[in-house]
C-alpha cells in the first residue's frame, strides 16, 4: 500500500489481508488526528476484538502502547472508547478518570437517568465503593443518546410542516410531543456520559 493512501484505505487493505501487524505499522506511521487517524485506529480495535490469547495479546499491547503515547488528550480518551466499543480494553486507569459505582449513581441521579437501562449493557459491582468500567458505560450512555435523537428526528420527518397546508391532526401534535421527549432523553444521556469523562 502506497504511502500517499488514506490511513483508514490502507489499514483497511491489511486487514482484508488478515496482516495487522502490517495495519499497526500504518497507524504509527501516519500524524495522529481525529477523524481519519482515529477511524484506522478503531477498526484495528474492531479486528482485535475478535482475536483471543496470545494473537490478541500480540496486538492489543502495541496498541495500547500507541494510545498512551498520544500528545493529545481528548484524542487518547476518545480512541480509548472507541476500542470499549468492540470489547477492547486499552485503559488500566491512566486514561479515563477512574469512577466508582457510588459516583456513577450520583451522575445518573443528577442527570436524570435510568442506570438501569446501562446495567442491561455492562456489569456493574455490587460494592458502592468499587471501580466500574468507566469506558463501558460511557460507550452504552452514548448509544442511548443516539438512540433516542435518531428516533425524534424519525418522529418529527412524519410530522407535516406547521406553516404549510395540511393542519396538524391530534396524532401529529402526540408524535410532537413524543419527539420533545426522546430529544429531552437524548440531552440527559449525553450530559451523563459526559460528566463521565470530567475529571474532579
Amino acid at each position: 500500500m502506497y504511502d500517499g493512501s488514506r490511513v483508514t484505505d490502507a489499514v483497511e487493505y491489511w486487514r482484508r489481508r488478515g496482516e495487522l501487524k502490517g495495519a499497526l505499522t500504518v497507524v504509527r506511521g501516519r500524524k495522529p488526528e481525529r477523524f481519519r487517524w482515529r477511524r484506522a485506529v478503531g477498526a484495528v480495535s474492531q479486528s482485535v476484538g475478535a482475536l483471543s490469547g496470545r494473537d490478541r495479546m500480540r496486538v492489543e499491547e502495541p496498541v495500547r502502547e500507541i494510545v498512551l503515547d498520544l500528545g493529545d488528550d481528548q484524542l487518547r480518551r476518545e480512541v480509548v472508547i472507541d476500542a470499549r466499543r468492540w470489547g477492547v480494553d486499552l485503559d488500566r486507569g491512566e486514561v479515563l478518570p477512574r469512577r466508582t459505582l457510588a459516583e456513577l449513581q450520583r451522575i445518573a441521579f443528577l442527570s436524570g437517568t435510568d442506570l438501569s437501562r446501562v446495567s442491561k449493557h455492562v456489569r456493574l459491582p455490587d460494592d458502592r465503593e468499587a471501580p466500574i468500567d468507566t469506558a463501558g458505560v460511557i460507550v452504552v450512555g452514548r448509544a442511548l443518546a443516539d438512540q433516542y435523537k435518531v428516533r425524534a428526528q424519525r418522529l418529527l420527518l412524519q410530522v407535516p410542516d406547521e406553516d404549510g397546508p395540511e393542519p396538524l391532526r391530534v396524532h401529529h401534535r402526540i408524535m410532537v410531543e413524543r419527539a420533545a421527549q426522546d430529544r429531552a432523553d437524548s440531552q440527559r444521556w449525553f450530559a451523563f456520559a459526559r460528566a463521565l469523562l470530567e475529571t474532579r
